[in-house]
C-alpha cells in the first residue's frame, strides 16, 4: 500500500534579505508569484497526497485566491497562518494535518525549480530509512574555522553537502521532534543552538540521522535580489 505523504509548504517568510516591500513569496516571475511553481509541481506530484500551505497573519484568503487563480487548489487541504521563525512555522503546518499521512515533506517555497525526480528519489529514500532529506554534494572546498577566522579544519569535500528542501520524516517523529523544541526554546538559546532548518530539529531533539538524497543544483533558494536573474534564467531554460 502506497504510504499517504503530506507537504507543507512554507510561504510565511518576510524576505528581509530581498529588501522590497513585497514579500518574496508573491514577487511575480514571468507572471506568476514565486511560491506557485513549487506548489505546482507538489501538486502534480504522484509522490504528494496533501498540502498545507503556511502564511503571515492576515494572508490566508489572499493565498487562497492566488491559489485558485492559478488552477492549484486541488491538493490544498489547508491554509494556517505561521510562526515568527522557520521552525515555528513548520509546527502550525504539522499540527494542521488532521488526515491520514505517514510521511510529511516539508519544503521552502522560495525553492522555486523543484523538480518530479527529486520527489520520487526522496520517497524512496524516506520509505527505506524514515527520512530524506534533499541536497547536493559541495562543489568547493569548505573550510571550518573558529569565531576569529582562523581555519580549524577542512572536511572531505566527498563528505559535504549543502542541504535544501524538502526534508522529509515520519509524521509522528517529526511532530514530536519540533514540539520538543518549541517546549524547550529557551533552554536551546542558552546552549548556543540555532535552528536552522528540520533535520536539525529530527537530530537535536530525538537523535535522528538524516539521510541526504541528490536533488538539482536548479532547486536554489531565492533570497536576494541577485537570486531574481538566476531564477528568471532557470524558467528561460524550462
Amino acid at each position: 500500500m502506497k504510504a499517504k505523504n503530506t507537504a507543507v509548504l512554507l510561504a510565511a517568510g518576510q524576505g528581509k534579505r530581498m529588501q522590497m516591500e513585497e514579500y518574496k513569496q508573491y514577487l511575480e516571475i514571468q507572471g506568476a508569484p514565486l511560491f506557485t511553481y513549487s506548489l505546482r509541481t507538489l501538486t502534480e506530484s504522484p509522490v504528494i497526497d496533501d498540502i498545507v500551505i503556511t502564511v503571515n497573519a492576515g494572508e490566508e484568503e489572499y493565498m487562497l485566491g492566488l491559489v485558485r487563480r492559478f488552477g492549484l487548489e486541488s491538493k490544498v487541504r489547508a491554509v494556517v497562518q505561521g510562526g515568527a521563525e522557520r521552525f515555528l512555522s513548520v509546527y502550525e503546518g504539522l499540527r494542521a494535518i488532521a488526515w491520514p499521512c505517514d510521511y510529511v515533506y516539508i519544503h521552502d517555497s522560495a525553492r522555486a525549480f523543484l523538480d518530479q525526480e527529486t520527489l520520487v528519489r526522496l520517497e524512496a529514500a524516506a520509505l527505506e530509512s524514515g527520512t530524506a532529506v534533499a541536497g547536493v554534494p559541495s562543489k568547493d572546498t569548505v573550510r571550518i574555522t573558529d569565531e576569529k577566522g582562523e581555519s580549524l579544519s577542512t572536511p572531505a569535500r566527498r563528505n559535504v553537502w549543502i542541504v535544501q528542501t524538502p526534508q522529509v520524516f515520519r509524521l509522528d517523529d517529526i511532530l514530536k521532534a519540533h514540539a520538543m523544541a518549541v517546549e524547550q526554546l529557551e533552554e536551546l538559546g542558552k546552549r548556543g543552538i540555532q535552528i536552522t532548518d528540520d533535520a536539525m530539529v529530527a537530530e537535536t531533539m530525538l537523535g535522528i540521522r538524516c539521510r541526504m538524497v541528490m536533488a538539482s543544483y536548479s532547486n536554489i533558494k531565492v533570497t536576494t535580489r541577485e537570486d531574481l536573474a538566476l531564477a528568471e534564467a532557470i524558467l528561460r531554460k524550462r
